[in-house]
């Protein structure tokens, strides 16, 4: 009987790493084995998608202000697309190439623009924000070690990106919107440790999931989505940690507290808070009780009436759609006004605007009308609404005047509240999402379906204003977005209610 052969190895999976693999690769380890063997495990990022879209639209004009360029498809075949990118960048003339494909070593990269130059050719990568990051470099040393290992004559390397300086002129003119920076002598360093990069990343992809704690490296330089995955073991920290202290001073002694073992913020010495505000976190979190100052009554009886309670949406595009406008640049589009009377009586105005046009004009038009000229206009957070007034003054001088007023009878609630009241279960924060639920325990903002943050607001509007968004859901969003703003300006009314009667 003839002995048994033994059985060979298993063939080791060759994994094919992109860029963006290995960035998260070089993020965590962990983050990367995650994503290519349990890739069910990652929860959805918002600003993720956001982050795509805008990047996508950068990337779009980008490509337009190269005319004559080929852009490189075969999305999904990526052989197809090595195999263009291949004789594109042999043939006579050369053109700029966009997604052009490269591979070296299991290592695949698209370059967003390849653009000829003398004999070689200019490498750059578009980004949406509005200047060069560490992780850029990372980005940029990978694509330019793969091209030039793939045979690329590599002259150069650039980023491009926003220049939030840029106005759009409008007729679709967007030359000027991105800033090309060269980045060569910063990627030089970083180009001979990407070897190393990718064999350390092919390792961890051969082998069990590294055992890695969660830590600093789970937001940077982005929000990990297997973050919940990581921590799931780890044991429920206490009610109130003690980094919910705000502030630098409540930063500070958080971690000195920490430090002494101390992480519950009810289990620490009476003596180490030394500002009145800590103090009073402290007291009322060992206490379980509400503060509020009766002092409060007499701060709030100096404000006329009638009362108005004012609050703005804005939205930002990283490629402007309106002329005039800048990169980023906070565009407000919605407002909310509760208007009390002394006599207890309260009506509500608003604006929305969805016709996809400028609603800047409207905007301000709409508010001087319904606030008239007299009557204290109370926000949450001065500094968002009186900003927005004052670069509405830039573009229409004939309503300066009026919106200067506007912003001379602001009085900001949040300063009052942090003076005035505290509530355990704020934990350190005095957002009017933190705060307004402690005042009347049914306007949670839980409650609401469609919109329920800025964030959402943001992206209800962009989808509202969409050419191709139906007619029904363009309805459901609208009623959203003022069921928001409207929630934010009768919040105001419940917190100076609170406020005004000083119990």
């Amino acid at each position: 009987m003839s002995a048994r052969k033994p059985a060979s190895p298993a063939p080791r999976t060759a994994y094919r790493l992109s860029k963006s693999r290995l960035l998260s690769f070089l993020q965590c380890p962990k983050r990367l084995h995650l994503a290519l063997h349990r890739p069910d495990l990652a929860e959805e990022d918002e600003g993720a998608a956001r982050r795509m879209a805008a990047g996508h639209g950068v990337g779009e004009i980008a490509r337009r202000l190269h005319p004559g360029g080929v852009l490189i498809g075969h999305d999904d075949d990526l052989g197809s697309a090595l195999a263009e990118t291949a004789k594109l960048v042999k043939a006579s003339p050369r053109v700029p190439l966009f997604e052009a494909t490269f591979e070296h070593e299991g290592v695949l990269v698209r370059a967003d623009l390849m653009l000829p130059q003398g004999r070689g050719w200019r490498m750059v990568e578009v980004k949406s924000s509005a200047s060069v990051k560490d992780y850029h470099l990372r980005d940029c040393a990978i694509q330019t070690w793969v091209a030039r290992h793939a045979g690329i004559r590599v002259h150069s390397t650039a980023v491009a990106h926003v220049d939030t300086a840029f106005v759009y002129p409008g007729g679709n003119n967007y030359r000027g919107l991105l800033k090309e920076v060269d980045v060569d002598e910063d990627i030089e360093a970083l180009a001979v440790e990407v070897q190393g990069w990718v064999s350390a990343a092919k390792a961890v992809l051969a082998g069990p999931e590294p055992a890695i704690a969660v830590g600093g490296q789970c937001d940077d330089p982005f929000p990990c989505p297997f973050y919940a995955h990581c921590s799931r073991d780890l044991p429920p920290g206490p009610e109130y940690p003690v980094e919910l202290l705000p502030g630098v001073a409540g930063k500070r002694l958080a971690a000195a507290l920490r430090a002494s073992g101390i992480d519950d913020l009810r289990d620490a010495p009476e003596e180490r808070f030394e500002t009145d505000q800590l103090h009073r976190i402290w007291q009322t979190t060992v206490n379980g009780e509400a503060f509020l100052d009766p002092a409060s009554a007499g701060q709030m009886a100096q404000y006329g009436w009638p009362r108005h309670y004012l609050d703005f949406e804005s939205v930002q595009f990283a490629v402007p759609v309106w002329a005039g406008t800048r990169p980023y640049q906070q565009l407000v589009f919605q407002w909310s006004c509760h208007t009390e009377e002394k006599d207890g009586r309260v009506w509500h105005r608003e604006f929305l605007d969805t016709s996809g046009e400028d609603p800047q004009r409207r905007f301000a038009e709409s508010l001087i009308e319904a606030l008239d000229d007299d009557g204290p206009v109370f926000v949450y957070n001065q500094s968002f609404e009186a900003t927005r007034l004052k670069e509405l003054s830039e573009p229409f001088p004939d309503l300066a005047r009026r919106l200067e007023n506007i912003v001379g009878r602001m009085v900001d609630l949040l300063p009052i509240t942090k003076r005035f009241y505290y509530h355990p279960e704020m934990k350190g924060s005095w957002s009017i999402k933190a705060v307004l639920p402690t005042v009347d325990a049914e306007m949670s903002y839980d409650g609401l379906e469609t919109v329920s943050h800025g964030q959402e607001a943001q992206a209800a509007y962009l989808e509202l204003i969409a050419q191709d968004t139906p007619t029904g859901r363009k309805t459901e969003l609208e009623r959203g977005l003022l069921e928001y703003c409207r929630h934010d300006t009768w919040a105001l009314v419940k917190l100076a209610k609170m406020l005004s009667e000083g119990s």
